[in-house]
């Protein structure tokens, strides 16, 4: 068993690990992760749904830490006082008014009253994006559109600088927070990220019949779950029909469902005796 163990790690592990100051050469990809590190006052419905279809290949994780609220209610209004007193202080030298600190306060002050009627929670949420690429410029370029997407959206992000490795495990499907870079968000906000509004085509049940080219996801659903089953392929000559059909009847045949072809070609005998299938000849 220890053998067969150290065969399977062989092969699931990468063939070297390469760690520099900005990102990770893994093999013969190029890694490099992002992390969030400054919001809006404002969170839309969907804006990230921007980042979840892109076509490119990166893996998103989102990590939500609860707060709790006694503790969240005492920073808040610790906040609060440190905030009112720069406005004092200016109003005091005879300095114009500061919408923003006006407006932050308001803010804080609405927070505290949602918190202490419980109509809100506060969470430390971190967000990192790992990107992909073969070549160096590739990841620049992918990192540069990430980035102008986000900001589009006043979105801030930075490249985990020294810390990839961390950033790197963070992104991984075994849920740890290595970066344990926070930013601190309500109910509210934090619903913007759900659900995920994604242009996929994928179902829990079904077979596969391809991937989508506006997000790389595969396509997955099953036609017998919907009101009206039929299905009709148009394709010019040569293009791959006969071979997509007969894909689409193997895989439909691994699923449990019975597959009855009428071929006036003999174009599916092959098929159908290669899998044990029978053939009714009719004159």
């Amino acid at each position: 068993m220890e053998k067969e163990n150290k065969n399977i790690i062989d092969v699931i592990a990468p063939a070297a690990l390469e760690v520099n100051s900005n990102f990770l050469k893994l093999g013969d990809k190029l890694v490099k992760t992002l992390f969030i590190f400054s919001y809006p006052r404002y969170l839309s419905t969907g804006w990230f749904s921007a980042v979840i279809n892109m076509p490119d290949l990166i893996d998103i994780s989102i990590f939500v830490h609860p707060v709790e609220t006694n503790l969240a209610l005492k920073k808040l209004r610790k906040k609060a006082a440190q905030v009112e007193s720069q406005i004092y202080e200016k109003q005091e030298k005879g300095m114009v008014r500061d919408p923003m600190l006006e407006t932050a306060f308001q803010d804080i002050e609405s927070l505290r009253d949602s918190l202490q009627q419980a109509r809100e929670q506060l969470f430390n949420v971190s967000v990192y994006i790992t990107i992909y690429a073969e070549k160096l410029e590739e990841l620049n370029k992918l990192e540069g559109k990430i980035t102008n997407l986000l900001e589009s959206r006043l979105v801030y992000v930075k490249p985990a600088l020294f810390q990839q490795i961390e950033g790197f495990n963070s992104s991984l499907p075994i849920g740890q927070d290595k970066l344990l870079i926070h930013n601190p968000l309500n109910s509210g906000p934090l619903s913007s990220f759900f659900p995920f509004t994604s242009a996929d085509l994928t179902s829990d049940n079904g077979i596969l019949y391809g991937i989508n080219q506006s997000n790389n996801t595969l396509i997955i659903f099953d036609r017998f779950s919907l009101e009206n089953a039929n299905m009709v392929i148009f394709a010019k000559s040569g293009s791959g029909k006969s071979y997509a059909t007969k894909l689409e009847a193997l895989r439909l045949l691994m699923m449990g469902v019975d597959v009855l072809i009428i071929d006036p070609e003999n174009e599916y005998e092959a098929l159908a005796s290669s899998i044990g299938g029978v053939i009714s000849k009719f004159p």
